[in-house]
């Protein structure tokens, strides 16, 4: 089996600016790698995850079972791995991933508030993507921890993935939702040993360059094993 590592996070945190770099600078090394982002817009097996973040299902987030919205994303993410990826891994190969189920671990979870539900959700969830739907676990999670305050500023006038306009998709409009997700990915990536940068420090957010040299080393650690 190969390696699965997963940059994730909350809207806004700075998710693709860290793949990019991470990417960049695997290239540069010589380690061979493949890459994927979810949801995987490129693919038509994202139907239903459009459908749902442009509002179809409901204006709002809470509009949506979290249960109903995540059969959306697992889906999207079977297929994009058996058509492109399953291969690559069983032969050992490394995967670089933007978001995975731990996305719907934050934003999802983010919206059940009673602990115990949430718990509830969170094995549910595992059991569907992990053993019904067979994808790899990670082999580590890097959470970026971004406070909402901060992250509300660095979205605005951002562009949208896959409108490309700068018209926010449910989550990103809902700042009380954006608030749901950042506690709930706080408390997950604690429970289930999540490595957690911390994006500001003394008040201020850490460089581009600072905060990816933190995550490359912590996965040379993982390769050179």
């Amino acid at each position: 089996m190969g390696s699965l590592f997963v940059i994730d996070g909350t809207d806004g945190s700075g998710k693709q600016t860290q793949f990019e770099k991470l990417k960049e600078r695997l290239s540069k090394d010589g380690i061979d790698y493949k890459t994927v982002s979810f949801p995987n817009y490129d693919s038509p097996s994202s139907s239903l995850v459009k459908m749902y973040l442009s509002g179809e299902f409901g204006e709002n987030a809470k509009d949506v079972s979290p249960y109903i919205a995540s059969t959306f994303y697992a889906a999207d993410r079977y297929a994009t791995f058996k058509k492109d990826l399953e291969k690559y891994y069983n032969d050992g190969g490394i995967i670089l991933a933007d978001r995975y189920t731990t996305a719907n671990m934050v934003h999802q979870a983010g919206k059940i508030s009673d602990k115990a539900e949430r718990e509830k959700f969170i094995s549910w969830l595992f059991d569907l993507e992990f053993n019904i739907y067979g994808l790899p676990k990670p082999t580590k999670v890097f959470f970026l921890n971004m406070p909402p305050e901060q992250t509300m500023k660095l979205m605005e006038g951002r562009e949208n993935k896959f409108s490309h306009t700068e018209v926010k998709d449910i989550h990103e409009r809902d700042k009380s939702h954006l608030i749901d997700s950042y506690n709930a990915a706080c408390s997950v990536a604690k429970q289930y040993g999540w490595y957690e940068v911390s994006c500001v420090k003394d008040g201020s957010i850490r460089t581009r360059e600072d905060i990816h040299e933190e995550i490359y080393n912590e996965v040379k650690k993982v390769l050179n094993k």
